[in-house]
């Protein structure tokens, strides 16, 4: 049967096509049949208990410079819809927030992916914290004598915003760097949360390995090395992605924190390892799958479509 997909994204004229997750998803949408209906944030609305979007019927090619068509825009109650794909970027902010809140009133009868309640309850720095023996030593504070403390237990650290994304505002600091009291001065000054602080993994030079997950099991890979002169392995900040296998241990990553993922009914994660560590789980809007598959990997997105058609049956 043919589903309606609303798709709540950042607008679909902004996206790399080469390695878009959600224009990915789109893609495989339209190959099946299923009708696809674009938004974005800003155009969400609450009205008397009821959710409305103006939506724009869409259709996505496969062709840089050429690649969608949308229709003129139509108020629609979002739960004449059979699925709504969240799928903005980050941050992670509190407007971003608001929107999980609204979309809780349609979901399930409206399938939203991922559950926005779960996706406003698992933040991706902080979700990850439930695994802490899969993890390297990680901080969560704004004490700078706790991060300094920390520096001097463990030498080499890594800096970062709470809710940051793309790998903005990502520091290593060194055992002696002196920059450390002023970069938390910065910090906090330009964020309200805390900062997490882990131990740095010299391993992040050979790669920092996303793993994509469908309801909870691993389905595919890509590694991403950092530039020479860059300790972040983000692909648009300049990181390289490469084929990968999954080794022993990240398999025993995944299946330790399946069954996780399928009790919040994360039906697509990114998960991201470094040597033997997990540092992050990604369920906001993960990305991935075009690499993924570009390597000769799996068609994650048919699983991914595979996964809600089950779902809404």
């Amino acid at each position: 049967m043919p589903l309606r997909v609303a798709v709540q994204m950042d607008h679909v004229s902004t996206v790399n096509i080469m390695g878009d997750t959600t224009f990915a998803l789109s893609l495989e949408a339209q190959r099946r049949g299923h009708r696809l209906f674009h938004y974005t944030p800003d155009r969400l609305t609450q009205e008397n208990g009821r959710v409305f979007a103006r939506v724009e019927e869409m259709s996505v090619r496969d062709e840089k410079g050429n690649h969608f068509s949308l229709d003129e825009p139509v108020r629609t109650d979002l739960s004449e819809m059979d699925v709504v794909l969240l799928r903005q970027d980050p941050p992670f902010d509190m407007n971003y927030i608001t929107t999980t809140h609204i979309l809780d009133r349609i979901h399930p009868k409206t399938l939203v992916v991922n559950d926005p309640a779960w996706v406003r309850n698992s933040p991706e720095k902080i979700f990850v914290t439930e695994f802490p023996d899969l993890m390297p030593e990680t901080m969560i504070t704004r004490d700078a004598a706790e991060v300094a403390a920390f520096r001097r237990a463990h030498g080499d650290i890594i800096i970062k915003p709470l809710y940051g994304n793309g790998g903005a505002g990502i520091f290593h600091m060194r055992q002696d760097d002196r920059n450390l009291a002023s970069l938390l001065e910065m910090f906090s000054q330009m964020f309200r949360e805390p900062f997490i602080v882990q131990r740095y993994l010299p391993e992040v030079r050979k790669g920092d390995k996303r793993i994509i997950l469908v309801d909870g099991e691993a389905v595919g890979a890509v590694n991403r090395v950092p530039a020479e002169h860059d300790s972040r392995s983000n692909m648009h900040v300049g990181g390289r992605a490469e084929a990968t296998e999954l080794t022993r241990r990240e398999r025993e990553i995944c299946e330790a924190i399946g069954p996780s993922l399928r009790q919040r009914g994360f039906i697509l994660v990114g998960i991201d390892v470094i040597g033997d560590f997990l540092t992050e789980i990604n369920v906001t809007s993960p990305t991935g799958v075009r690499e993924v598959k570009r390597f000769g990997g799996a068609d994650i997105a048919a699983l991914f479509w595979d996964a809600v058609e089950a779902r809404r049956a």
